[in-house]
């Protein structure tokens, strides 16, 4: 008998084997998780498929050998992934429609493709959910947002929920507000590493050597999301208690606020959105 903690998921499809796939994979790997019917997966390439095959509970195959491998490998699946670029999207779903089961719920991973066009290249007994990933999924510790369809139940979009907190944590949100939160959690690892990268080369300029400066910067940054996650404290709290009145931090951090990082990080976002919106009208 299962375990009463275990994550009991049904049949899943992933067509595509990308980095995001192969995130996801690993963590329904954990001893935790029980998907009920097995992991199917699709890539172009055959050497790509036979990596995944190895993998306890997946059968994989390449549509390079196998040209029907796709609906295949979603017939008799609860749940299905696409794990595809966005300009694939179509295409895929035009060829695995026929093969979709009444009841199936189709997840996307891929940015900018709304919920209405793939409603409409799928039966109407078919739930269709977007999802926006971040890559730290691949260790286990990502953000991901959720936006169930016009056709998606209250148990649909619970189904896509548990397999994506399989590899961290998930934020359900409108569609409409999924290109929002794209600006903040799906590009916002790329502004954590830009600020890593500029601090790392201060430290070399102030005479660290490069190995010590990735290791005092590295470190700082991960110990500080360490505590806050521990401690449950606002960042401004945990700030203050670092910043001494008339000290060596408190001189820095008026450097940094004179610089208006607020005003910086609203329009870095603004215009990020602003290109999510041109990309999802074709501009």
């Amino acid at each position: 008998m299962s375990d009463a903690r275990t994550i009991q998921l049904p049949a899943i499809a992933f067509i595509g084997a990308g980095s995001m796939a192969g995130a996801i994979i690993n963590g329904l790997a954990s001893p935790v998780v029980d998907v009920e019917g097995g992991i199917r997966v699709t890539s172009r390439s055959a050497a790509t498929a036979a990596r995944f095959a190895e993998l306890r509970g997946v059968s994989a195959h390449a549509t390079e050998n196998e040209a029907d491998a796709n609906p295949e490998a979603v017939r008799g699946a609860k749940l299905v992934v696409l794990a595809v670029k966005p300009y694939q999207v179509p295409d895929v779903l035009a060829e695995i429609a026929g093969a979709l089961e009444p009841g199936t719920v189709v997840a996307s991973v891929a940015a900018g493709v709304t919920v209405a066009t793939m409603e409409a290249a799928v039966p109407a007994s078919v739930a269709v959910v977007r999802t926006m990933p971040n890559t730290p999924a691949q260790v286990g510790r990502g953000v991901t947002g959720v936006s169930g369809g016009t056709r998606a139940t209250a148990d649909d979009v619970a189904l896509v929920r548990a397999l994506f907190e399989t590899v961290g944590a998930v934020v359900e949100v409108p569609e409409s507000q999924l290109d929002e939160l794209s600006t903040i959690s799906g590009s916002g690892p790329a502004y954590v590493f830009l600020l890593i990268e500029e601090f790392t080369k201060t430290a070399v300029a102030k005479g660290f050597s490069r190995e010590q400066a990735e290791l005092l910067v590295g470190h700082t940054f991960l110990g500080a999301a360490e505590l806050l996650a521990a401690t449950h404290e606002e960042p401004a709290e945990l700030r203050r208690r670092v910043t001494s009145p008339g000290g060596t931090t408190e001189k820095a951090i008026e450097v940094l606020q004179a610089a208006d990082l607020s005003g910086l990080f609203d329009r870095a976002t603004d215009a990020a959105l602003a290109r999510a919106r041109e990309l999802a009208s074709g501009a």
